[in-house]
Order: C-alpha cells, then structure tokens, then sequence
C-alpha cells in the first residue's frame, strides 16, 4: 500500500515538472517570436554603408531612412527579406550627406504598430565619407533593445605632462561629438588665464595642448583646466595640475622625503667618520 502511494506521489511530481517545463518552455519560444536586428558596417574612408539585418517578421518589408546630424532625411530604402527573415541592403554616401557627425538610420516594420520593429544606429561620416563603422541593434533577446551605437556616459577629461616641462598634453572623450569641447584653465586665485575651443573625433576623443609660462602663469599653486559642453554637468570634467615658476611641478612627496632622509643619514655618516680619523690613536 505505501509502495502504491509512493509511486503515485512520484508521478504526480514527475507531472507537474513536465507542466512547469513545458509552460517555461512556451515562455521562452513565446519570448523569442518577435523583434528585429540591424547592423551597419563600412571601412575607414568609403562611400558606401552596408546594412544587414534578421527579423521574425519575414511576411513584411523592413523601410529605412536616413537623417544627417541636423534631422535632414539624406536617404530611404526599402528591403524585403528572405524566407528565413534576413536582410540586406546598401547606402551610397551623396552630396546631401554635406554634413559632418553622425548619421541615423532607422530600420521600420509595418507589424502592427510594433516597437520592438523599428531600431536605429548611428554611423560617422566626415567629409563624405565614412569612419570606421561596425553598431548593431538589436532586441531579438526576449524583447530588450541592445544598440551598441548609442552611449551617453557624458565627458572626461585628462592630463598628461613632464616633470618641469611647460607643456600640459590635454585629452578627454565624449560622446556629443557634434558640439565643440571649451577647455578653461584658471589659476589658483580663479583668474582665466587660458580659454580654447576643440572639435572632438568621430570617436569622441579629442586632445589639446596648453603651455605654460608668461604673465598670467606668474602664480605658483594648482591650476584647474575643466572641459565643458554645454550647461550639463555630465558634460563638464576638471583636473588640476600644480605649476611653479611657470613649469609643472613635480608631484614628489614621498619621493622627496627619502631624498631628505637618505641626505641626513649621509651626513651623519660622513661626520661620524670625520670624528673618528680626527681622535689620536695611541
């Protein structure tokens, strides 16, 4: 009897978790039935753009357009995919493609109203033609939309410099690379000494480099060099670098103290010596 009820409780479990596996299953296949992905890839200098792409929904034609940096529309396209779901086609790069930043195609599905059928990517053209280009969207992973074109992580700046050299090698990143980076440096009592405008890359990086000395170099202290565009504070990054006489200093703390230390036992050495050679010897 307890041989029977133990079989019976076993294959109530055993059919449940085939329920449950089953269910869990038709989730993830549900899960995976729907959304779109793009890619679009170009060498360095080229006039042309390839986009390739996978949808679910192989039954509907997938329509591009392409806007300039300043929300002109530049070029469309339309595309009918495989029997498998994919797609490709091409973009030329033409005169209306005058502008220089980055460009967006937006890749569209007429699937009911659906979002997860419309993705974007954002290419860098400069003076007609492309940068080095490789993004891809994509929310064919249970829904979530993965575009590895668009990052907004802001701006960063950095500095770089020889000891006692009156130079300072600037260099940041950004991800507004339509804006020009306003570098100020100011002196320890606040005053601008220096103020200078710079184009990022394609990128997002950009550089500079600030000499020091003259008049307005004439107070020794920190100087802050901060990086700026625009009001946000995402946008605007500082570092300090120390200057005396008109040259970096150099940052020696530690260092010095060992110098000091080493100097002191010198001479304690060499005077302990002194006295010895100077007592008479019997």
């Amino acid at each position: 009897m307890n041989l029977k009820r133990s079989l019976t409780t076993i294959t109530l479990i055993l059919l449940a978790f085939s329920i449950v596996s089953v269910s869990g299953l038709q989730n993830e296949a549900s899960a995976q039935t729907q959304g779109m992905s793009i890619t679009a890839t170009a060498k360095k200098g080229s006039d042309a753009i390839t986009v390739t792409g996978h949808t679910v929904s192989a039954i509907t034609d997938v329509t591009f357009r392409v806007t300039s940096p300043n929300g002109n529309v530049v070029s469309v396209g339309q595309v009918t995919p495989d029997s498998m779901g994919d797609f490709e086609t091409q973009f030329k790069i033409g005169p209306t493609w005058k502008e220089n930043g980055l460009y967006t195609i937006t890749a569209m599905q007429s699937v009911t109203q659906n979002s997860l059928y419309t993705l974007k990517v954002r290419v860098g053209i400069v003076n007609g033609m492309t940068e080095a280009i490789s993004v891809t969207s994509s929310n064919l992973e249970k829904g979530i939309i993965k575009d590895t074109a668009v990052t907004n992580q802001g701006l960063s700046v950095f500095a770089d410099f020889e000891i006692g050299s009156n130079e300072i090698a600037i260099t940041g990143v950004t991800d507004k690379i339509s804006t020009d980076v306003t570098l100020t440096v100011k002196a320890p009592n606040g005053n601008v000494v220096s103020v200078n405008q710079i184009s990022p890359k394609m990128n997002g990086e950009f550089e500079a480099t600030i000499t020091t000395g003259g008049p307005l170099w004439k107070q020794d202290g920190f100087y802050s060099v901060t990086a700026q565009q625009g009001t946000d504070t995402r946008y605007k990054d500082s570092v300090e670098v120390e200057i005396l006489n008109g040259v970096v200093v150099p940052e020696f703390g530690t260092i010095a103290a060992l110098i000091l230390a080493v100097a002191i036992i010198s001479i304690v050495a060499v005077s302990a010596k002194s006295r010895l050679s100077i007592i008479p010897r019997y």
